[in-house]
């Protein structure tokens, strides 16, 4: 029978505490999991039975839940949803064609958690402040536009070096404020990915592997940007198994 992979971690010789947790957990649809060992690392995998599963939402987000309680147990690496091999051999073989880059990750990992961190505002009320304040401050008296002799087109050319330079100051304020959280971060030797302006809404987008000591840290941290910037709103999630922090295609 075909086998589906949870997730990766480390196991030591007859640890019998950890095959008694890993009793304690279910794959989805109910099927019970087992450890596949090969050179000291494992696969944490269960049956799969094609029929008895659909690729919908609902099962992903069941496979989810088993990752979530799997992490509260082991430090792991979470599988991709659908990693199916076909049998325990299988598995095996993979192990070790892998396990240097599944050891890697997994030291890179040990006694960690993943945060997430979504900075949200309205971008459109955030720019009018932004141009009220660079009017107060004359900013458009000092990068003045370039003369442009007096046509049809001269309004429109001026409105858009205008929205040019509320996008500059826009984006040069998100930079700002991912100063200011790497900085709390560089000094937890914390790993740390961002997107910037995924939405319009959704101005930064962060991910955090930060160790398990740090976490009341990382919440007052958190808790003073958002008192400092009024116009934001900070949105922390996790911990997280370390999903976004995964580095190595298996081959």
């Amino acid at each position: 029978m075909e086998k589906m992979i949870y997730s990766f971690l480390s196991v030591k010789k007859n640890n019998r505490k950890a095959e008694h947790q890993l009793a304690g957990v279910k794959g989805i649809v109910g099927v019970d999991l087992s450890f596949v060992s090969a050179g000291g690392i494992a696969a944490i995998a269960g049956d799969f039975n094609r029929p008895d599963i659909t690729a919908d939402k609902t099962i992903a987000i069941e496979y989810a839940g088993v990752i979530e309680a799997l992490a509260q147990h082991f430090t792991l690496l979470p599988a991709r949803f659908g990693s199916v091999m076909e049998s325990t051999d299988a598995i095996i073989q993979m192990l070790e064609r892998n396990r240097r880059e599944i050891r890697k990750n997994l030291l890179k990992v040990e006694d960690k958690y993943e945060f997430g961190l979504k900075v949200l505002c309205d971008t459109e009320k955030l720019i009018l402040e932004m141009k009220e304040k660079s009017a107060s401050v004359g900013l458009n008296a000092a990068t003045a536009e370039p003369e442009i002799k007096p046509s049809v087109y001269r309004e429109w050319v001026n409105r858009k070096l205008k929205e040019h330079r509320l996008e500059e100051l826009l984006l040069a304020y998100v930079e700002s404020v991912i100063e200011e959280i790497t900085g709390y971060l560089t000094r937890w030797n914390a790993d740390s990915r961002f997107k910037k302006m995924s939405t319009p809404t959704i101005i930064i987008d962060g991910v955090f592997l930060l160790g398990r000591e740090r976490k009341d840290n990382l919440i007052e941290a958190v808790a003073d940007l958002q008192k400092k910037h009024v116009s934001l709103t900070f949105v922390l999630t996790g911990p997280w198994p370390p999903y976004n922090f995964v580095d190595f295609k298996v081959k």
